[in-house]
């Protein structure tokens, strides 16, 4: 069995059995999986967690799932990759970058579908569903197709072709909603409340967001059962960047760690930033804004988990930036030129941010820093296409190799 002790109001504190449900009835505040912390920390290890499967699902005590089957497409376990190339250029001495472009469907995703539709199935469901800005349908359409589900995703009709390719070679059925990810929420909440379908990030939300918290459990066992001392998280909807604080804090009040909470970076877009907005104005209220970024995967005008990352930002002393589609573009080249990591427009968000944190002095050059990168870059190609061109063109002959490369000053000496 898990550990999982129900639901609970985040705002009233209100109790509920595990069940389909996302708004408290008496406050209509949002609902959280609560644990059996005591129970988790008698029984869990690192020694256990090492010997467990290669995917998140070697933290299942820490997941909101009972004794089901899980839906396994081996999501998780990911790449921290220590960054000297990137960090010399930034002045940050220990930069990690957690590579999560190279999960089933290319993006993290995968993290909280994996355990959505884990619950879906054992809730009862056969059709799950989500709103999406793409990665998450791909996410989702796959993982109904390894659960043996019927699938419907609603997306923006303007959608990136590449994101709508990665959606629909799963088999779902694809929805064109023509608006953005705000309009599309709205009717799928509709759809949720009438046709009782399993909407991830609706109905199952609490189960949902709570697989975003292994990008932390992940970095801290990476790095030596350890917090980095900050992070920086590209951020829509805000359920990301909450989790992630709230897993660090999970493995410290069970033993795991022993310092709780990194620093908690926040990077938007310009063209869609009403949390950085509302953290630049010392508020803690959200005006809703029209998305207008290349950033698709982060277009949220009225993020759910807003205020929750404001509250989040202050209690651990962290920061909110922006950056705008060109520093995008310039962050995605960075990473690419220093790494060798081709991200997504969503990462080019957090290489920015994190850029001019370092040069604001904002991070300490001695400092673990960890930078979340999300998404892969061939679901975005289209942001860096024009960057992405043949060098030079030449006849197939060793003269004319010579001639042109000389010419471009790329021609080493012979050694003698």
């Amino acid at each position: 069995m898990g550990y999982t002790q129900g639901l609970v109001c985040r705002e009233c504190g209100a109790k509920y059995d595990l069940a389909p449900l996302h708004v408290c009835e008496a406050c209509f505040g949002p609902l959280e999986v609560s644990y059996d912390y005591d129970a988790i920390r008698a029984s869990i290890s690192r020694e256990e967690i090492e010997r467990g499967p290669q995917t998140v699902w070697r933290y299942r005590k820490l997941l909101p799932v009972e004794d089901e089957p899980i839906v396994d497409l081996q999501t998780g376990c990911t790449p921290l990759i220590r960054a000297d190339n990137l960090g010399r250029e930034l002045g940050l001495r220990n930069l990690y970058i957690k590579n999560d472009t190279v999960n089933p469907t290319f993006s993290f995703k995968d993290r909280p579908v994996t355990v959505a539709a884990t619950r879906a199935r054992a809730f009862g469901f056969s059709t799950i569903a989500c709103a999406s800005t793409g990665n998450l349908a791909a996410a989702v359409a796959a993982h109904a197709a390894k659960a043996n589900m019927r699938c419907v995703v609603f997306i923006p009709d303007n959608l990136e072709p590449s994101k709508i390719v990665n959606i629909a070679v799963y088999g779902p059925t694809v929805v064109g909603i023509r608006g953005g990810y705000d309009d599309v929420n709205r009717l799928c909440a509709e759809i949720a409340d009438r046709y009782g379908w399993a909407f991830v990030n609706i109905n199952l939300r609490p189960y949902y967001a709570e697989g975003s918290k292994t990008l932390a459990f992940e970095v801290a066992e990476q790095l030596g059962w350890r917090a980095p001392d900050a992070v920086v998280v590209p951020t829509a909807s805000g359920a990301l960047f909450t989790r992630i604080a709230r897993g660090f804090q999970e493995l410290a009040d069970v033993g795991l760690i022993s310092r709780a909470t990194p620093r908690m970076g926040l990077a938007q877009a310009a063209g869609c930033s009403p949390i950085v907005s509302a953290y630049e104005a010392d508020s803690l209220t959200i005006r809703p804004v029209k998305p207008s970024t290349i950033a698709k995967s982060l277009a949220i005008g009225n993020p759910a988990d807003g205020y929750y990352c404001l509250k989040t930002i202050k209690e651990t002393n962290g920061f909110a930036g922006s950056v705008s589609d060109e520093e995008i573009v310039d962050g995605m080249r960075l990473l690419a030129r220093t790494e060798g990591i081709f991200a997504e427009t969503a990462g080019g968000v957090s290489i920015g941010v994190l850029k001019k944190a370092a040069l604001a002095g904002q991070l300490d050059p001695d400092e673990t820093v960890v930078v979340y990168v999300t998404g892969n870059g061939l679901k975005t190609p289209e942001a860096v296409a024009e960057h992405a061109r043949i060098t030079l063109t030449i006849n197939a002959n060793m003269q004319e190799f010579e001639s042109s490369m000389s010419e471009h000053s790329l021609l080493e000496p012979v050694p003698a």
